[in-house]
């Protein structure tokens, strides 16, 4: 049988079609456009993801058997703020991650509800990006479509509403709203009275790996495949990652060089960071997770690069570098604000340590080197909480770089392992509406079967101490300068 994971990017959807022993049969992507009406906010239009997911769907398929079409999951962008009316209307533009305008609600969650209150209702404090901030700001600043507001959902779920009819969501993705009892995976009743949110407004929870329904038969006629193809809920994107990556088991490692920069370390048991620095998150196989979330990485290159040089090519940028563990420049990489572990939506990005002899590879090395070192900031903690890893896996678009895994085995003196497939969160989806579909009996057994690697990238001891000099150097720079921001 045939298996469809749809990976909701922020810039993109990707839609890979895989067979039951884990062969990538095609892959398609789909772009749509991101609006910033404002300074630090960011939106989409739903409408937009599920126009273009349909595209993707009828070209991802048209050479395809369409009766071996079993089953359709996901992996999406997480917190962001869908609204629907009582007639299913988007009643506003979505609310994205990486959108910073909720400082306010942000501070009054943290400071007036109390950072151990929140930790205690949902193992998490409040961040710009999450939900339950945005749900605030448009309850105080726009009260009229505040009231109109009977469905709320995240991205990946009002596509997974539009193609089933199933108002539902999972556990991963919902572990990242602050609306949820991440221990109990359950929605939390106290914040839900913060919020003014009644639960019959939020969708029904499921595990990653779990049925919610069919297609819509208008769907599957539309795409001319079985009404009886299930939907899977699918996962956040982190979560979908892990398990496209094979991140699955106590102390596994996964680091993401995607838009934003995540590292995600599985974890058989319930655990939170008393100081809130990582997220504490159900996994997408029925276990739980801690992650340190960068909002800029690759995007990070991709800004340093296209918008400063003028250039798109990478590799070129990238070749005279030479100077490993011994450049004088820092760059802090906060072109967003900043999530883990500093949680300010204020802090920006910094270049610092330039001179007359500073070259344009010194400044490209140092935005490479800077998402490391800002990965290895959570790294940090992680190790704090006494949990031992000594290597990764690592994927995004960022992986497809030499150079950085490079950098990254040494900054953070972990084994770097590549993988023979490197597809995140749309093998993820995949994976899991196997899964879901009965091919294999749980998530870690597909894992064991699907997922590859290809090699690794190991540290190199003298290397390794040189970065750690520059590290120690690069963690003193965000606080001598919070105040500036």
């Amino acid at each position: 049988m045939l298996y469809i994971g749809i990976d909701l990017g922020t810039s993109s959807v990707k839609l890979l079609l895989m067979k039951g022993n884990g062969e990538i049969v095609k892959i398609v992507t789909k772009e749509y456009p991101l609006y910033f009406p404002k300074p630090g906010w960011s939106e989409q239009n739903p409408e937009d993801w599920f126009l273009q997911t349909m595209e993707g769907l009828r070209e991802l398929i048209k050479e395809s058997d369409p009766s071996q079409i079993a089953g359709i999951s996901f992996g999406g962008q997480m917190h962001g703020l869908v609204a629907l009316d009582e007639k299913d209307e988007v009643i506003r533009p979505a609310i994205l991650w990486n959108d910073g305008r909720t400082a306010k609600e942000t501070a009054f969650l943290n400071e007036v509800i109390g950072k151990d209150t929140l930790s205690m209702y949902t193992a998490n404090i409040a961040f710009a990006g999450f939900t339950a901030p945005k749900i605030l700001w448009m309850r105080e600043h726009e009260p009229e479509k505040f009231a109109k507001i009977r469905k709320i959902m995240l991205p990946k779920d009002y596509v997974a509403y539009r193609l089933s009819g199933s108002f539902s969501t999972d556990v991963s993705d919902a572990s990242g709203t602050l609306l949820f009892d991440v221990k109990n995976r359950c929605w939390s009743k106290e914040m839900l009275e913060i919020c003014g949110v009644e639960e019959q407004t939020l969708p029904e929870l499921y595990e990653s790996y779990e049925v919610t329904g069919n297609l819509r038969p208008e769907i599957a006629d539309a795409l001319g495949v079985s009404r009886q193809v299930k939907v899977i809920a699918g996962a956040g994107d982190n979560a979908a990652a892990a398990i496209g990556t094979g991140t699955i088991g106590d102390g596994m490692c996964n680091i993401s060089l995607g838009t934003s920069g995540t590292i995600f370390i599985s974890s058989d048991s319930f655990k939170a960071d008393e100081n809130n620095a990582l997220h504490s998150f159900a996994h997408a196989d029925g276990t739980y997770h801690l992650m340190g979330c960068m909002l800029s990485a690759a995007s990070c290159n991709k800004w340093w690069s296209e918008e400063i040089l003028n250039t798109k090519d990478y590799a070129a940028e990238q070749a005279g570098i030479t100077k490993l563990g011994k450049n004088q420049v820092f760059y802090l990489p906060y072109l967003m604000g900043e999530r883990s572990p500093h949680n300010n939506p204020d802090a920006r990005a910094v270049f610092i340590g330039m001179s007359m002899d500073t070259t344009r590879e010194d400044m490209t090395q140092a935005v490479l080197e800077g998402v490391i070192f800002g990965l290895r900031d959570s790294l940090e903690v992680a190790r704090s909480l006494g949990m031992r890893i000594d290597r990764t896996r690592i994927c995004g678009g960022g992986a497809k770089s030499p150079l950085w895994k490079k950098m990254a085995a040494n900054i953070l003196n972990l084994s770097v392992d590549e993988l023979a497939a490197e597809e995140g969160p749309a093998l993820g989806g995949a994976m899991l509406a196997a899964v879901g579909c009965g091919e294999y009996e749980d998530v870690k057994t597909a894992a064991k079967a699907i997922v590859r690697t290809a090699g690794t990238v190991e540290p190199e001891a003298g290397l390794a101490a040189a970065y750690e000099v520059k590290y120690q150097q690069f963690r003193k720079i965000y606080p001598a300068i919070k105040s500036l921001f």
